[in-house]
């Protein structure tokens, strides 16, 4: 029996063909997505699903999915499926990271070209029979400073467009390399310099805990009165009620948003200013991205599919069916080594070294490589999946360098991650014990053996006698429970560090208490 796949949403002709092309049972329901009802009574009996941005995939909706073995979103945006709860399920999601980029950049320059002339003011003057040609004086973008907050895939043709248009690009990435920004032919610089230089500010990140609300009231004070403001990224990234206060103040120019905090977005204050471009989420909107995006998701699932081959997953990598048995655990232990290092680290990543050893060293490493960076870049990189992230690592100028070696130590195999940044070199290794669960083995040269919890404190202490009494009393006062505790050091009396897995997460407050430990030296929440 041929594989079954519906469709919830409105995809190309071209891409439906395709699936039917290769075989595959094709259910055809565009409009299914609206109706979480209909879809969930629907669902069942499919083994993969085909949407856009329509149809939301929630856990109740995957409850129902008992042979749902794909979901496939065409366009780069998951926001709409639950990633997590379809893991759970050992479902595999893909998307179309880089179908749409072009598109989006071009969109950014065309809101920036219309906020400069005040195009849409004039259009609807014009329409309305008025011939106000003295009224909206524009400035050109000739010679001016483009500030880009984010030079990612996006970020980077939006850089190229501006340059070609004889701007001047400064970029503010904390994972672009000096070498990459060279390539570029942008000037790598801090937010605050650039928030000061830029007569145009575009941003091109994703929405993190780190990136929410980076334009604030607090860095709209440092830009020029002449700035204008273009985001085609995530509405998230701006404090809009700052942002309003700004414009309707004159302390900007103006701002162009394709992207608002809350959407749909029929009623924003933002809409009531004349000096504010607005369009409805438009970045992605072309004939071209849509159709290119279709395609792109139709083949991705018919090979994972018929041949269970897999492209472009946010929550697996890219290797055959054959390899996945063996693979999956050491797969699981690259992505968290990288998540444990991604999540301690604060500057520009320079450098990746991953040094496999024994038997590891003979598997498809590449798959392990990208699980490695997945992890490490998703605490700043949140869309960032085991098939982006080498390209993402590239493009961002991070050296990724990869070793093999027979055993040669005490463990049959061993990944160890060493990360360079502008500061500090540091390094983490772990290994997959025969109940198939992986665990870390060394930190920074002190051995130790812990298994990954849910939610970790990480520490480095002098070893000092009282501090796991102090420690323990901080967290029993708080009311939260260890689950475990992994120690090691180097020597009596010198560094130490530990692994504490407890339940739930730990409060700021709580954290504050043990920083402020007489033998802590660094305490750091940690999330699997």
């Amino acid at each position: 029996m041929s594989a079954k796949v519906l469709i919830s949403d409105a995809l190309s002709p071209a891409a439906v063909a395709i699936f039917k092309d290769r075989g595959l049972d094709v259910d055809f329901q565009p409009g299914l997505g609206k109706d979480k009802e209909k879809l969930a009574e629907a669902i069942n009996g499919f083994d993969g699903l085909a949407i856009r941005s329509t149809t939301k995939v929630t856990s109740k909706i995957l409850e129902r999915a008992q042979n749902l073995k794909v979901i496939g979103r065409a366009g780069i945006g998951v926001d709409n499926v639950d990633v997590a709860a379809a893991t759970a399920r050992g479902i595999i999601v893909m998307n179309t990271p880089f179908g749409n980029s072009i598109t989006t950049a071009e969109h950014a320059i065309t809101l920036m070209l219309s906020l400069a002339r005040q195009i849409p003011e004039a259009d609807a003057s014009t329409h309305a029979g008025k011939w106000e040609k003295n009224k909206f004086l524009g400035v050109e973008i000739f010679g001016k400073t483009l500030g880009v907050i984010g030079c990612g895939n996006i970020g980077a043709i939006v850089a190229d467009r501006a340059l070609g248009m004889k701007m001047k690009v400064v970029a503010y990435d904390p994972f672009l390399s000096d070498e990459r920004a060279v390539d570029l032919g942008v000037e790598k610089v801090k937010l605050e310099d650039l928030l000061r230089r830029a007569d145009f500010i575009t941003l091109h990140t994703p929405l993190t805990d780190k990136t929410r609300n980076i334009i604030n009231a607090d860095s709209l004070k440092l830009t020029k009165p002449t700035m204008r403001l273009i985001n085609c990224a995530r509405g998230g990234l701006i404090d809009e009620a700052a942002l309003y206060e700004a414009l309707a103040s004159g302390r900007i120019a103006g701002a162009a948003l394709d992207v608002f905090a809350t959407e749909p977005a029929s009623d924003n204050p933002l809409f009531k200013l004349s000096n504010v471009v607005c369009t409805p989420h438009l970045g992605a909107s072309t004939t071209e991205a849509q159709e290119n995006v279709a395609l792109q998701v139709a083949e991705q699932m018919s090979d994972y599919l018929l041949r269970g081959a897999i492209t472009n997953a946010l929550n697996f990598p890219s290797i055959s069916a054959e390899e996945a048995p063996k693979l999956k655990p050491f797969i699981a232990l690259a992505e968290k080594l990288g998540s444990f290092a991604g999540q301690l680290t604060e500057t520009g990543i320079r450098q990746v070294q991953i040094c496999y050893e024994g038997l590891v060293a003979q598997m498809n490493t590449r798959a392990l490589t990208s699980a490695a960076i997945a992890g490490l870049l998703r605490p700043m990189l949140q869309g960032v999946n085991v098939v982006s992230a080498p390209t993402v690592a590239k493009d961002r100028g991070i050296a990724v360098e990869e070793t093999r070696r027979d055993a040669e130590g005490d463990y049959e195999s061993l990944i160890t991650l060493t990360v360079t940044t502008d500061r500090q070199s540091r390094h983490v290794s772990g290994t997959v014990y025969a109940d198939g669960r992986p665990r870390i083995v060394n930190i920074k040269g002190i051995r130790m053996d812990a298994e990954f919890g849910p939610s970790m404190i990480y520490i480095t202490n002098l070893d000092k006698p009282g501090f796991i009494g102090k420690f323990s009393s901080t967290l029993g006062d708080a009311g939260i429970n260890i689950a475990t505790f992994h120690v090691g050091r180097e020597a009596a009396g010198g560094n130490a560090v530990s692994l504490i897995e407890i339940d739930g997460d730990l409060p700021d407050d709580v954290l504050a208490k043990v920083r402020a430990l007489p033998q802590v030296q660094q305490a750091k929440s940690l999330r699997f």
